[in-house]
């Protein structure tokens, strides 16, 4: 059996051998392995017969790749490794097309050594003055030549840069068709994301689709790219000269742009930390039905967001809230009164006491809000008394989270 299978191995790899000329040697673990068990020999047989099967198909597609790419080459023997003339495969779009998806496919899931690790910390220095927007020469660059390893993060004579968002000019970036970022960068919450790349060509902002790469934003206002081989030259990663200013950002600032053009340093808003807390009482007694207590007396107000003229408090920033309000009663019967967010009527401070005793009651209660929600506390029936220093009716919250929604 041993024997059967190592045979039907070799052949599989005569055929995969025959499909297309390597430039290396494949190794099998089956020729050294007579001292293991038979088991562990036959594993190790099968995986290996599997391992060849699935490179026999790739072979295939790429021989089929080929055959279709001829046509436009002029008979002439494809090497892919090659220069290929941007004017000549202008107009073949279908063959471009191919091609790129063929490389997507081939490429695009993660090594398996990136796992667990950060490529904000991980990546390769890219440090190339011709890479700029503002760069022109006689001389063009293509970055098909590259041995594209890992992630890399763009910089201009020592100062962090990022790739373009828009259409470069063409023969600018050292090159013939500059590569630009289609869709933007992402924000450091959305982590590694997928983007493509289009290259500038006769009028044609994307007439060469490059196969995609990844992009994660990192801490400190840079970006780090995890480049790949383009499918045609001459075609090169630009460096976009007028994002140098987003390297002086302050740790609360991000680098912003309109246009996609002029780009500037802005503060954070969602990262500052909103103090709203309030407490305020009123210093009397409430009897029956009062659509909404005035609470008079004001100890705290940080942030401004109650109205002691109204008793109602507005949200100022979306977020998690948390209120809290009471009453004191002493006999007549049940008392009631409730939290209002919204119009809504959402938590009760309830007591029922009868005869000459007195009980207070605290009640709290957890929401998130918009910006502009109202809350305000109504006195729906009974009687609660208080005076200018017991501070039995009272009413306050606090921001807890700003969240936004």
């Amino acid at each position: 059996m041993l024997a059967l299978c190592i045979q039907v191995l070799a052949v599989l790899v005569i055929c995969a051998a025959g499909t297309e000329k390597r430039d290396h040697s494949y190794t099998f673990s089956a020729w050294n392995m007579g001292d293991k068990p038979l088991q562990e020999q036959l594993a190790i047989v099968y995986k290996e017969m599997e391992n060849l099967k699935h490179e026999q198909v790739v072979m295939k597609q790429k021989q089929e790749v080929m055959s279709q790419a001829l046509p436009y080459c002029s008979q002439q023997p494809l090497n892919t490794d090659v220069d290929m003339n941007l004017t000549s495969l202008s107009g073949s779009d279908h063959l471009f097309n191919t091609l790129s998806q063929f490389e997507d496919d081939e490429g695009s899931g993660e090594d398996e050594n990136d796992a667990g690790v950060d490529p904000c910390n991980h990546y390769t220095a890219l440090d190339q003055v011709w890479r700029a927007t503002n760069y022109t020469t006689k001389k063009v660059v293509c970055d098909r030549s590259m041995q594209w390893k890992g992630w890399y993060r763009l910089f201009y004579r020592g100062q962090t840069i990022q790739m373009p968002e828009r259409c470069v000019r063409k023969e600018r970036c050292g090159t013939h068709a500059p590569l630009w970022l289609v869709g933007g960068h992402p924000r450091i919450r959305d982590g590694v994301v997928t983007r493509k790349v289009c290259g500038n060509w006769k009028n044609n902002c994307c007439l060469f689709k490059s196969p995609p790469i990844q992009v994660k934003a990192c801490m400190g206002n840079y970006y780090v790219y995890k480049f790949v081989k383009p499918v045609v030259c001459q075609t090169a990663y630009c460096a976009d000269i007028n994002t140098l200013v987003c390297g002086k950002c302050r740790k609360r600032e991000s680098c912003i742009t309109r246009d996609k053009i002029t780009w500037m340093c802005q503060k954070n808003r969602n990262r500052v930390k909103a103090k709203i807390h309030f407490f305020a009482s009123f210093p009397g007694q409430i009897s029956g039905k009062v659509n909404r207590i005035v609470y008079r007396k004001v100890f705290v107000n940080q942030g401004r967001a109650l109205n002691s003229r109204t008793g109602v408090f507005k949200a100022p920033v979306s977020g998690v809230y948390q209120f809290f309000f009471s009453t004191q009663t002493g006999g007549g019967g049940p008392t009631d009164l409730w939290l209002i967010v919204n119009g809504y009527w959402v938590a009760v401070s309830h007591s029922n006491v009868q005869g000459p005793n007195s009980v207070g009651n605290l009640s709290t209660y957890m929401t998130t809000l918009r910006k502009g929600a109202t809350v305000y506390v109504t006195h729906n029936r009974g009687r609660s008394w208080a005076n200018t220093s017991s501070n039995t009716i009272i009413f306050g919250g606090s921001l807890l989270m700003v969240r936004k929604i």
